[in-house]
Formats: structure tokens, C-alpha cells, sequence
């Protein structure tokens, strides 16, 4: 392990011998220098040591001229002013140039004063040590990566994912992570690679609803020359482009059966063969797979594996929908606030008090993927308007079926809420590009009008309104579905297991 590297600056040559005898006792490595100018110079042309102890007093560039411009050329460089006396001034000014400590001279061997020269430098390593552990971390990290840190909110769930991310990481295990479209399945699936012992190996990342089940394989596995029609050249698959490193296979519910038995080989093996050729090909390639399907329901149907699925499922994460997770909104949208604001070089915004309550209170479909969009459609125009517009246009046809569903009066009736993806009720597309609602006409919604027995009180009524509604939505989910409940719940934008309890509260059956 390589020794921390001390500098000592003073013009007082022998207590430049004592320090360094000093610090060599204890291991570490020194050097010094009798001006400040030699320290900076030498700092400059790339020989910085980790910790500086800096006489106050030296002629020519003093000591907190020469702390200024260290600091100025390598601003996490630690370093320990030395001075003969306290001076309350000077110890201000050298904490406020961002000098580590400050000491005062020992005189004294194995006294007062070494104890603490001791006990600062090795603070200052200390310092120097986390700092450089988290430039690391930060080097590591790629332009996709540095989001990663969106998924360690404080919400236990979120705790819960970085806790087994944490423990499965440094194994060869297989992975799937199932979660909703946008909530950042493959975020998950790189932070398992970048705190593995593959971080510096290959990440592969193929989506499998992109492409058709034939052009998939040849994606996969690769294929010889002649192979099939246009196959003009052998071309390596994304298996062996992942060799020691790992490939994220997304969307693995939309593999067709006939890959799937040849993925489930290479789980097995390690081992596959290209289109057109019968050579066998072994690769080391960690699986981490993500769908949003229901698997255990394709399952039943045939058209999902059940001996891959368990192959697949060693360990299995799920990421909650952002709407399950709201105390992080504010954080996520200041992050991409931050983001956006650099990247396009505009000033960044403070969300109003009316958007910032619409983000806690939308559904969020889209989950994080759709919350950076709209953020950055803010930072760009610099006008929150088109999306304060747009999110309560978004939840009026929703709010006008419940209350029609509700019984309530006053709302036009034979209103058809259709969600796409599971996202809020809209219409056709205009022309700007700007989602419009099926309730553009303000003035077609009049204030609805509850009704009640007298001596009710309006909680158990807007509860049991609220309730009948909820029970008609769903019931005409369930129908359009085919009471199929992981679309249904899909379709309505919650979870699965948010949906079988809303079914039992509401009383409902399949009749």
C-alpha cells in the first residue's frame, strides 16, 4: 500500500529536518521545500503530495499567500498551517482559504505539540481518502449512471432494492427486475454491474420488444455469412460483445418461445452457436433480464417458459411506480431541474407552489422517464404553463367519470375514459403536438352537486361516492380486459396489488 505523501514548507531548515524525522517515524513519506513558490511550482507540474504542513511566517510568498494559491491549482489538496503563536486573525483567514487545521509549532519531543501535528495530519489523510474515494465514484460513473442515485430514496422500499443491489452485486447470479415502463429497470441493472467485479468489463444492454423474433436471435447470437437472405458478412451477437461483463436483456417477456430455449441453453452452459453455423461458442456472461409482463400469467398461457422463468428469476427485484413513492418527487425534480439547466445552458426554476402540488397529486404513468420529460420541456421553454395545463386537463375527464359513476349531477353523461399505457384520459393528438383532453370546453363541466339525506355528514358522503366510482371504473376496466386484473391495473394506472384490494373493497366478482 503506498504511503501517504507530506510536503513540508518552512524556511527554517532545521525544523525542516525535525518534521521530517518526525513524519518518517510514522511512516510516512516527505520531502520539503524552503519557499512557498518551489511548493507551487512543483504542485503545478503535476507532483502533488496529499498533505502540505505550511509555515505562516517565510519570506518572499508567505504562507497564506502560498495556501491561497495551492488551493487555487489543487483545491482538495489538504494542508496544515504551522505558525510560533496563535493569532486569532490568521487562523480565521487560513480556515476561510480552506486550510485543514492549524497548529502550533511543537517544541517540545513527544509533547503537547506532536500530539497534535499527530492527530492533524491524520485527520487531514483521512479527509484526503474520502475525498479521493469519492472523485472515484464519481469518474465511475457515465452520463446514464449518475442517475442511478435516484433509486436510493428514503422510502423503505427504495432502501430495501439498494440493500439487495448491495448484497447480490458481487455474485454471478441471475437477475429480473420487474417494475412499470419508465420507473428505471435498466438504472437497476447497471448499478448491479458498476458495484460488481465485471464494473470494468462490457455492459450489454439489447431490448427484445425491438426487434422481430428472427432479426432478435441473430441480435443475440450472431450469424455467419449467408446465414439468411442479407447476410452479406458474419456478424458478432450481443452475447459475445458481453463476454465477462453483463447483458441486460429488457422487455424479456416479449421473447418468443422458440429464443427463449436457446437463451435457456446459454443459462445453462454457457454456451450457444451463431446462426448458420454449428460451431458451439462459449461465453462468461452475467443475465440480468427486466420485463413489465405479467409473467406468471404468461406462464398459464403457454407463452412464456416456466424452466427460463425460474432460470431468470434467482433474484428477483421490484422497482415501485413513482406514484408510490412521492416524497421523492421534489428531490427528482430538482435533480433534473439541475441536469437540464447545465446541459442546455439555462437559468434553473423554481417550480410554483400550484405545479409543485399537481406533481404530488398526478398519477404519473410515465413514472420517472415521463417526470424528467416534462421537467426538461420546463427548463427549454422556460414556461411552466404548457405543462401546469396539461396536467389539469389530464386529470378532468377522470374526475368528471368518477362523478358521473358516482351519480353525481350536473356532469354530461356516456363518458368514455380511454388510458393508453396507463396513462391519463386523452384524445387525438393536435397538430402542435399538445396532448388535449376530452374535456377541452371548460364551460361544458358545470360544479357537480352531491345530494344527501339530511343529517349525513360529508365525509361519509364524498366516502361513498367515492367508492361507487371507484367500483364502476373498475368494473368497466375488468370487462374491456377481459377481467384480465395486471392489464386492468395497467390500464388504470396503480399496482397490481393495489387493484386486488380496491376489488375487495369495492365488492366486486366475476360474474
Amino acid at each position: 500500500m503506498k504511503k501517504p505523501y507530506v510536503a513540508v514548507v518552512d524556511d527554517d531548515s532545521a525544523f525542516a529536518n525535525y518534521l521530517r524525522t518526525f513524519l518518517s517515524l510514522r511512516g510516512y513519506d516527505t520531502r520539503s521545500y524552503s519557499r512557498g513558490d518551489e511548493m507551487l511550482a512543483a504542485v503545478k507540474q503535476g507532483d502533488p503530495p496529499d498533505i502540505v504542513l505550511l509555515d505562516v511566517m517565510m519570506p518572499g510568498m508567505n504562507g497564506l499567500e502560498t495556501l491561497r494559491a495551492l488551493k487555487a491549482a489543487k483545491p482538495d489538496l489538504q494542508a496544515i498551517m504551522l505558525s510560533g503563536r496563535e493569532h486569532a486573525s490568521t487562523i480565521v483567514e487560513a480556515v476561510r482559504l480552506g486550510a485543514a487545521d492549524y497548529v502550533v509549532k511543537p517544541d517540545d519531543p513527544e509533547g503537547l505539540g506532536e500530539i497534535q501535528l499527530d492527530a492533524a495530519i491524520k485527520g487531514a489523510i483521512e479527509k484526503t481518502r474520502l475525498v479521493s474515494e469519492i472523485t472515484e465514484l464519481r469518474r465511475q460513473l457515465s452520463d446514464d449512471q449518475d442517475r442511478a442515485f435516484l433509486f436510493w430514496g428514503d422510502s423503505p422500499e427504495m432502501q430495501a432494492i439498494a440493500s439487495v443491489i448491495e448484497q447480490v452485486s458481487d455474485s454471478d447470479v441471475t437477475v429480473l427486475i420487474r417494475g412499470e415502463s419508465g420507473v428505471g429497470k435498466e438504472l437497476v441493472a447497471r448499478a448491479i454491474h458498476h458495484r460488481s467485479p465485471r464494473k470494468d468489463r462490457p455492459f450489454v444492454k439489447v431490448n427484445c420488444a425491438a426487434l422481430p423474433a428472427e432479426l432478435l436471435e441473430s441480435e443475440l447470437f450472431g450469424h455467419e455469412k449467408g446465414a439468411f437472405t442479407g447476410a452479406a458478412t458474419t456478424r458478432i451477437g450481443k452475447f459475445e460483445q458481453a463476454d465477462t461483463g453483463t447483458i441486460f436483456l429488457d422487455e424479456i417477456g416479449e421473447m418468443k418461445a422458440a429464443l427463449q430455449a436457446k437463451l435457456l441453453h446459454v443459462l445453462q452452459d454457457g454456451q450457444f452457436t451463431k446462426l448458420g453455423s454449428n460451431k458451439p461458442i462459449n461465453v462468461d456472461v452475467r443475465v440480468v433480464a427486466a420485463t413489465n409482463r405479467d409473467l406468471e400469467a404468461m406462464m398459464l398461457r403457454g407463452e412464456f417458459r416456466e424452466d427460463l422463468y425460474y432460470r431468470l428469476k434467482v433474484i428477483e427485484v421490484t422497482v415501485p411506480p413513482l406514484r408510490e413513492r412521492r416524497a421523492e418527487i421534489a428531490h427528482l425534480t430538482g435533480f433534473f431541474m439541475d441536469r437540464y439547466a447545465r446541459r442546455y445552458n439555462r437559468p434553473a426554476r423554481q417550480l410554483s407552489e400550484e405545479l409543485s402540488q399537481l406533481f404530488q397529486t398526478y398519477e404519473w404513468p410515465g413514472n420517472i422517464r415521463e417526470l424528467e420529460n416534462m421537467v426538461k420541456r420546463i427548463v427549454i421553454l422556460q414556461d411552466e404553463q404548457l405543462v401546469v395545463r396539461e396536467l389539469t386537463r389530464s386529470a378532468r375527464p377522470v374526475a368528471a367519470y368518477a362523478a358521473a359513476a358516482a351519480g353525481i349531477a350536473g356532469v354530461p353523461g356516456g363518458v368514455h375514459v380511454a388510458r393508453a399505457g396507463g396513462g391519463p384520459a386523452i384524445a387525438e393528438e393536435p397538430e402542435d403536438g399538445e396532448i388535449e383532453s376530452a374535456y377541452d370546453d371548460e364551460s361544458q363541466i358545470e360544479e357537480p352537486v352531491v345530494t344527501a339525506p339530511a343529517g349525513s355528514r360529508l365525509a361519509d358522503v364524498a366516502k361513498a361516492a367515492a367508492i361507487k366510482a371507484e367500483r364502476t371504473i373498475i368494473e368497466d376496466t375488468l370487462k374491456q380486459v377481459h377481467w384480465n386484473r395486471r392489464r386492468a391495473a395497467e390500464q388504470l394506472g396503480v399496482s397490481y396489488k393495489t387493484l386486488l384490494n380496491k376489488i375487495k373493497e369495492c365488492g366486486i366478482s366475476r360474474k
